[in-house]
């Protein structure tokens, strides 16, 4: 699953630095389809990112659970349903428009069933993990955004689209991310810097969910200027969270990365304060996508780094250590992220978000390569994989 979503990561983006490119320098004609900024965000949400959620999350609940672990070929349709379907909907925006409801409906079949696997693991638990059931209330969101993303590709209504892409980023990415962390970050901090106590009260995660949902209705309504609220809330919560996680001692490298990426998210919410708060007094939006970007490149994209990165290494034997091509790809981000928020402030858009892009690719080319011949290859120490 990891490396259908390396695959996956470097398609879609390639994809779209192309369909970029080619709106502001002519390299070519883009087919008529839907509005491209939708399918964007479409694929990157529902296809490319949850190739690694479900290969975590797979993995992780019938540990969470004390349950036996997963047979493998329960993995496989959930694979072919985000590699096939994201290489069919890909297809389609070039010039089928049949292979892009059939590329998100293969995903969608493989979205179901891998709903009815860990529903079946929720199911036959002795107890309750509340982190588990986090996880799966995000992913029946990310089911219903999906649904409805795919009922647009096909036709049935562009008004479909906002609700697709806000539940998922509020419903599915975001409740995952932050549920992730508040199970580990604490978790992996206690194990290696002295003195830590871990913090994860249960309140942080029933307070999160109402906020982040609250947040992308409002948004998905076109009320954004009520947000204010909602995005004042979250920021506290966010901030009180890296104030509660953080390490204050010495700690390794793949631990501090995780902080890094976990920098970003009151970085995004800021952004995303200042918007509503001038919405809500009736100024002009001079922020624009750069709060969903400082969220999606650099709180996502930063973390994506550093747990795949860590998982990785664990799952092949190997050291728990960043690599060149992960310290690489860490770097790159950072400087990916700035550059596509501080976009929004700059002339010419279609070539900073181009650069982008491109600097998107830079970033991770090398280091889905490192990790794409961990998976090919067998693991270091012996054990079986």
């Amino acid at each position: 699953m990891f490396f259908i979503g390396a695959s996956n990561l470097l398609l879609a983006m390639a994809a779209w630095a192309a369909w970029l490119g080619a709106m502001r320098w002519g390299w070519f004609t883009p087919p008529v389809g839907p509005y491209a900024g939708w399918l964007h965000a479409f694929v990157m949400q529902y296809q490319v990112l949850p190739s690694f959620f479900f290969g975590f999350l797979l993995t992780v609940f019938p540990r969470w659970m004390s349950l036996p672990e997963l047979p493998r070929l329960l993995y496989v349709p959930m694979g072919i349903g985000l590699l096939g379907g994201q290489l069919l909907t890909l297809i389609g925006a070039c010039g089928w428009p049949s292979g892009l409801w059939l590329g998100a409906g293969l995903t969608l079949a493989g979205w179901l069933w891998a709903l009815w696997v860990l529903g079946r693991l929720l199911a036959a638990e002795p107890g309750v993990t509340w982190h588990a059931r986090s996880c799966y209330f995000a992913l029946l969101w990310g089911a219903i955004g999906l649904a409805l993303g795919t009922g647009a590709l096909s036709g049935w209504s562009a008004q479909a689209w906002p609700w697709s892409v806000k539940l998922g980023t509020f419903g599915l990415l975001l409740p995952v991310y932050f549920t992730v962390a508040h199970r580990m970050f604490p978790f992996f901090a206690g194990n290696v810097v002295s003195g830590y106590q871990p913090w994860r009260p249960l309140w942080l995660l029933a307070a999160f969910w109402p906020l982040s949902l609250a947040h992308g209705a409002m948004e998905a309504c076109g009320h954004a200027a009520w947000r204010w609220l909602p995005d004042v809330l979250m920021l506290a919560l966010v901030l009180t969270c890296c104030w509660g996680w953080w390490p204050r001692a010495k700690a390794p490298a793949l631990l501090w990365v995780l902080f890094v990426g976990l920098a970003w998210l009151p970085i995004a919410w800021a952004l995303y304060t200042a918007q509503s708060l001038r919405l809500a007094r009736n100024q002009a939006d001079v922020f624009g996508l750069a709060p969903a970007h400082a969220l999606f490149i650099g709180f996502f994209g930063t973390l994506l780094v550093a747990m795949v990165t860590r998982v990785t290494q664990g799952h092949s034997g190997r050291p728990l250590r960043m690599t060149g091509a992960a310290w690489w790809a860490l770097l790159a981000v950072q400087a990916v992220a700035c550059i596509r928020v501080v976009a929004e402030w700059r002339p010419d858009p279609f070539a900073w978000d181009t650069v982008a892009a491109i600097g998107w690719l830079i970033a991770f080319a090398p280091w889905v390569a490192s990790i794409g011949r961990i998976y090919l290859s067998a693991r270091q120490d012996g054990k079986p994989g």
